[in-house]
């Protein structure tokens, strides 16, 4: 009998062991592509740009893996678990840091107000109300915009609208122009973007507000085509940019680790804190709009309580660089 019992823990024990094997290499799955997630192919379908339009859930895979590891007293499952929680952490974990105490030159607004949207009053009020400098629009409709106008006229004395896009600013804008970053087959009339000079009390900044085509999960994959021309355009026209300084406030359809907004992402600065969830309002599961920065910090960025519109608008301070800033 002492025979059978020492075979069938041997047994028991491979199988644990062959269990635990499994969740170690479902663990460096994980590692490995959090780690080099632009080495997932993107065709067919784009679907290594829809996994980077995720890619921090994957840390969800964690907590299950480790309660695996602990069911089946998995040394070597352990370690493996250790991995991915490690690399979520390197890439991630700097954003769920408490911003750092320290003074910021600007502070501005990001929003897509939503063109469905029932209060527009409302909305330029609550965004008025977090006190920023800057505030960024996108889906302003002929009959919503005086609302927006009258509403920040008072505390934002500069602005300019092109197409839907708009910019209110407490400072003077100079060298205002529609910014082309229409794709080709896009009807004339679509006008998504601005650029503007702001006058800060640090010296000219170049703002682009911009709101980019909209992306779909279709069976044909991520279909994303359509913004991903869009952000190369607007890309060679920051890199044209003379002024130093630039901001880029917009609903760019995609989160700063998505491929497709490589040529925006190369070039210009992501927040340091802050997930800043924005779509959609009602469970925000990704941020799609966006605050970058090319010789500033963008410091922090956070979410502000929903308005009427679709997506969460999101506040952000800067820091300017440069011999100009104090």
């Amino acid at each position: 009998m002492g025979g059978v019992r020492v075979r069938r823990s041997a047994r028991e024990g491979a199988a644990t062991a062959g269990r635990g094997r499994v969740l170690a290499v479902l663990a460096l799955l994980t590692a490995a592509v959090l780690a080099f997630h632009s080495a997932v192919p993107d065709a067919p379908g784009r679907l290594g740009s829809l996994l980077e339009a995720f890619l921090p859930w994957l840390g969800l895979a964690v907590p299950p893996l480790l309660a695996g590891a602990l069911v089946r007293r998995s040394r070597v499952a352990l370690v493996a678990v250790l991995v991915p929680a490690l690399v979520w952490l390197g890439r991630f974990g700097s954003l769920l840091l408490p911003a750092a105490d320290g003074p910021h030159h600007l502070t501005v607004v990001q929003h897509n107000v939503s063109d469905e949207n029932r209060d527009p009053a409302g909305t330029a009020a609550a965004l008025a109300a977090a006190g920023p400098q800057l505030i960024a629009l996108q889906e302003l409709t002929p009959s919503a915009l005086p609302a927006y106008a009258q509403v920040l006229a008072a505390r934002y004395p500069h602005h300019a609208v092109e197409g839907t896009v708009g910019l209110w600013s407490a400072y003077p804008l100079t060298g205002v122009r529609r910014l082309d970053i229409r794709p080709a087959g896009i009807a004339e009339g679509w006008n998504r973007g601005l650029r503007a000079g702001v006058s800060t009390p640090q010296g000219e900044v170049a703002v682009y507000v911009a709101h980019l085509p909209s992306v779909r999960v279709r069976p044909s994959g991520f279909a994303a085509h359509l913004r991903d021309e869009s952000a190369g355009m607007l890309g060679a026209a920051v890199a044209a940019e003379p002024v130093e300084r630039v901001v880029l406030l917009g609903d760019l359809n995609g989160t700063v680790d998505d491929r497709g907004l490589g040529p925006l992402t190369s070039q210009l600065q992501a927040p340091r804190r802050g997930f800043a969830l924005s779509w959609p309002a009602a469970l925000p599961v990704s941020r799609i709009d966006q605050v970058l920065a090319r010789s500033a910090a963008v410091a922090e960025i956070r979410a502000l309580p929903a308005t009427g519109s679709d997506h969460l608008p999101v506040l952000a301070r800067l820091t300017l660089n440069g011999p100009t800033a104090p």
